[in-house]
């Protein structure tokens, strides 16, 4: 009971985690995964998840949903979903909490499908299941009889009105009732539906451990090609951190989309102008969550996927540099062996760096087929085809792979 009674301590100073900055995010899923025995897979993964050095692992929406993936969701309060019962979530739940990594919920809470017609003859009703909302409870623009929405639609479903004081009350309980369960960190997603004031005011009440929204838009293009200067992207990114209150981080979307056209021997894209890295973790990485792939860009949806040839030097650059990197689960269990050994080999550099989420960056090279910087004062990387190593002798390679190799300063 010692490590809970702490666990729920920390909890209580939302910004303990963020300010330490040693996060390291596993996505437990993929587009796929409702079609197995999901709950019971990854239990018996945690042990590798825990010894790996992960803090914290992401759950799809565990609860009840119109769509087998979970994030059509309808009746909060069920935990039983295609991923497994109710049972089996808390079986996995227990066994995370054993080996002290903690469990992310997706928060699915931008939208809501109705259990019976109301008002226009649409769905938006919630008669006969918990949080039994009418009309009002649902946004004017996607035809409830609630206020305007405070951000985006999410097209074709009712879209929760977030404006309405009896819903917030509903969801902060339904958001401590998680908690209860064990979750300890959330995850926002579609961040971009609904004011980021009322993440902040969700965050407060029921004081997840670590908080990271998805506010995803497009990258700055010039018809297919990416753009050199991403920098209204990550502006905009910042600025929903900003209306949280500081309180949640968000995924370096921005890193994502560069980092993936720079390793096609583009590399010079991984500085900006002003010498730093050209994400959201080049501005503000204490709130940055880096990676590579989730299950909307890559897995079978593939909307926006790293090149998968180039993966192992993505992961050399997110767990070398600042922010809270993310590694996904088809890299780490269903790629081969040798690319979860590189993974763990990386993380093992980083705790043993004493990389954190906001050490310091000095870029050395950024040009076509190289890129070189010094990380903190103990970590030097260089990724791509170009040849590259330190100078100094009191350098030592730690690791290297494919166009990537690391050194560490000797004590």
């Amino acid at each position: 009971m010692d490590n809970w009674n702490n666990a729920v301590e920390e909890s209580t100073d939302l910004g303990a985690v963020l300010r330490k900055g040693k996060e390291i995010l596993f996505q437990g899923f993929n587009w796929e995964s409702h079609k197995y025995d999901w709950w019971e897979n990854l239990e018996k993964k945690v042990p590798d998840i825990a010894k790996s050095g992960f803090t914290s692992v992401w759950l799809p929406p565990a609860i009840n949903s119109f769509s087998p993936e979970g994030y059509l969701p309808q009746n909060l309060y069920l935990l039983s979903s295609s991923y497994g019962s109710e049972q089996q979530l808390k079986a996995l739940l227990q066994k995370l909490k054993k080996y002290k990594v903690r469990a992310m919920a997706d928060i699915v809470i931008n939208h809501r499908i109705g259990t019976t017609q109301g008002h226009g003859g649409l769905y938006n009703r919630y008669d006969g299941i918990p949080l039994a909302w009418d009309e009002h409870a649902v946004t004017s623009c996607t035809g409830g009889l609630g206020n305007q929405s405070t951000g985006d639609n999410f097209h074709g479903v009712p879209n929760i009105d977030h404006s309405q004081h009896f819903v917030r009350k509903d969801i902060i309980g339904w958001l401590q009732w998680l908690r209860s369960v064990g979750f300890q960190d959330f995850r926002f997603d579609f961040a971009r539906g609904y004011s980021a004031k009322y993440i902040k005011e969700y965050i407060e009440a029921a004081k997840p451990i670590f908080s990271v929204g998805e506010y995803w838009d497009s990258c700055n293009y010039s018809g297919s090609v990416l753009e050199y200067n991403q920098d209204s992207h990550r502006q905009r990114i910042i600025n929903w951190i900003d209306a949280t209150g500081q309180l949640s981080s968000a995924f370096d979307f921005t890193t994502k989309g560069i980092l993936q056209e720079a390793v096609k021997g583009q590399f010079w894209r991984l500085r900006d102008p002003q010498g730093k890295p050209p994400g959201v973790m080049g501005w503000w990485p204490s709130r940055a969550v880096t990676f590579i792939d989730n299950h909307d860009t890559g897995s079978t949806q593939a909307h926006w996927p790293f090149p998968s040839n180039h993966i192992m030097e993505g992961y050399a650059y997110i767990l070398t540099h600042p922010g809270t990197p993310t590694v996904f689960y088809d890299h780490f269990y269903d790629g081969d062996d040798s690319v979860h050994e590189q993974i763990v080999k990386l993380m093992e550099i980083r705790r043993s760096g004493e990389i954190h989420s906001r050490s310091s960056v000095r870029i050395l090279e950024a040009k076509d087929n190289l890129y070189s910087a010094v990380i903190g004062d103990k970590i030097c990387i260089k990724i791509g085809d170009g040849s590259w190593s330190p100078s100094d002798r009191e350098w030592t390679l730690a690791t290297s792979g494919q166009r990537y190799a690391i050194w560490q300063k000797q004590q």
